[in-house]
């Protein structure tokens, strides 16, 4: 009768070593303990003398209390059982280390909140690797991005969206995240249409009455609902703010006066669609034109004293756009003329010379806090990406395009304004040969000689004929954290018009 019991007698269990029992006899997988005993980290699997099973390889521990035997054992079915006993006489029990949830990053949206393990790690290896067929992703879904597993989410779906044309990220160099990246801004095609989507959900919350064509909105730095914009290609030449929450509206700078005082024919006062004002929201820099669009000036503004700062002379000769540096230092203005692209003070009594041409570029902020222009110069050997810091001069060869014989086209978006020494850049069009290592991505690039170039996605937007393929470019752009980027793509169609939106979250600790 004893021989048949775990412990008899004087009560203490028996200390000699049970035979294992046959297959036959096992006890059923599913019997487990009291889980309420188990250590964090660790999952019951079975009892002594149970048989379980290991779907992948994994750590397992037999034992009891603090005494334990440890191994690392492959897949398969493995008796609950290990020699040497550690603790002999003691009933003990199997248990498998567990790899921790992820962590939820508050920076994310609820999809990718949990997406990535602790361990994660983005890709900086320089390869062409090949874009593996992949069916378009449902709206709103995070899955992960079949290549570099970032959280891929598709944030419109533009008929279902009630969107006409298209639902496109409007341009790498204009923020598409409000303050808090809760809210983001689509461009619709049909008569320039604006709408507000909940960059959590992506449910799109509204279009913005009144706002339609060019009108260059721009978030709020620190007020999540408010947005500025202009009238129409700046006819009027007036700075306004929208609450896109309630619909309030007011002007906060009305500049024709002062203008036409200066410059008698000014009709229009705008970037061209490609600037921005300060990082802060407080300097801004506007080209001005006259009543037959011939170009009179350049001047820079204070938000906060309604104050116009300096103004710069054009003689005709129209820039192709202009832009606040984030600092609020410099007027960066860029001709396709002989002029190039210059830096100038707010006062414009400075001139920094940063390029003899106009080519698709950003100012962004570098590790150190200085402003840099960060452009492509097709007129080197190379075919360079460079930066120039607008404080010294000092030009900053980032990586070559030209590999060979191939070259390719790009964006910059430089608005991760509190992710200070990283742009994105967009590259697409590529054409000359095979595909290299920088082709048809979205990349983080670090802002330094030799810098760590890390993938996020491949956009899967084919270029095409109509409008040279403007509308299906990725213009990936940044939120102001760089943890989420968003980019167009028409999904390798041969459209130029079937074109949606798409983001790559990744964790706020990522770019290292």
């Amino acid at each position: 009768m004893c021989l048949t019991l775990v412990g008899c007698g004087d009560g203490t269990a028996d200390s000699s070593t049970p035979a294992p029992l046959p297959a036959a006899e096992a006890a059923p997988d599913s019997e487990m303990g009291d889980a309420s005993l188990v250590e964090e980290g660790w999952e019951r699997v079975a009892n002594q003398y149970q048989y379980f099973t290991l779907a992948t390889p994994s750590t397992v521990r037999f034992g009891e209390g603090t005494t334990w035997a440890t191994r690392e054992l492959p897949a398969g079915r493995v008796y609950c059982f290990f020699n040497p006993d550690p603790a002999p006489g003691r009933f003990k029990t199997c248990e498998r280390k567990t790899t921790p949830p992820p962590a939820s990053d508050p920076a994310l949206s609820p999809a990718c909140a949990a997406f990535y393990s602790p361990d994660f790690a983005l890709t900086s290896t320089r390869q062409a690797t090949p874009i593996p067929t992949w069916a378009k992703p449902a709206k709103g879904v995070a899955v992960s991005e079949p290549t570099y597993k970032t959280c891929f989410v598709r944030v419109t779906n533009y008929t279902a969206d009630g969107v006409s044309g298209f639902a496109r990220n409007d341009y790498s160099r204009r923020q598409a995240f409000n303050a808090n990246s809760t809210k983001q801004l689509i461009s619709g095609y049909n008569g320039g249409t604006w709408h507000v989507y909940d960059a959590n959900t992506r449910a799109r919350l509204k279009q913005l009455s009144g706002l339609s064509g060019d009108v260059e909105p721009q978030w709020h730095p620190t007020n999540p609902n408010l947005l500025y914009h202009l009238p129409t290609v700046g006819i009027g030449m007036k700075l306004h703010e929208l609450n896109v929450s309630t619909g309030a509206t007011r002007v906060v700078g009305d500049f024709a006066a002062r203008l036409k005082a200066r410059w008698p024919t000014a009709m229009a006062a705008w970037t061209r669609s490609e600037g921005s004002p300060s990082a802060d929201g407080r300097y801004w820099c506007f080209m001005v034109d006259g009543d037959n669009w011939n170009s009179v000036g350049v001047f820079t503004w204070d938000r906060d004293t309604n104050t116009i700062l300096g103004m710069y002379d054009t003689n005709g000769d129209r820039p192709d756009h202009v832009s606040m540096s984030p600092s609020g230092n410099s007027c960066v203005v860029s001709w396709v003329s002989a002029q190039g692209t210059a830096a100038f003070s707010r006062d414009f009594t400075r001139k920094t010379q940063l390029l003899h041409a106009s080519q698709h570029s950003d100012i962004a902020l570098d590790a150190n806090g200085d402003d840099v222009y960060v452009a492509i110069d097709y007129s080197t050997n190379e075919g360079e990406v460079f930066m120039v810091n607008l404080r010294t001069g000092v030009r900053t060869m980032l990586f070559p395009t030209y590999l060979s014989g191939t070259a390719t086209a790009l964006h910059v978006s430089g608005k991760a304004f509190n992710k200070p020494g990283w742009v994105v850049i967009s590259t697409y069009a590529d054409g000359g040969g095979a595909l290299q290592w920088m082709h048809r991505k979205v990349m983080a690039v670090q802002l330094k000689a030799n810098p760590t170039v890390y993938t996020l996605a491949h956009h899967r937007t084919k270029a095409n004929t109509q409008q040279d393929g403007y509308w299906t470019s990725p213009v990936a752009s940044v939120n102001r954290d760089f943890t989420r980027v968003t980019f167009n793509s028409n999904w390798g169609s041969s459209s130029d018009f079937d074109v949606d939106t798409y983001v790559v979250e990744i964790p706020a600790s990522a770019l290292k």
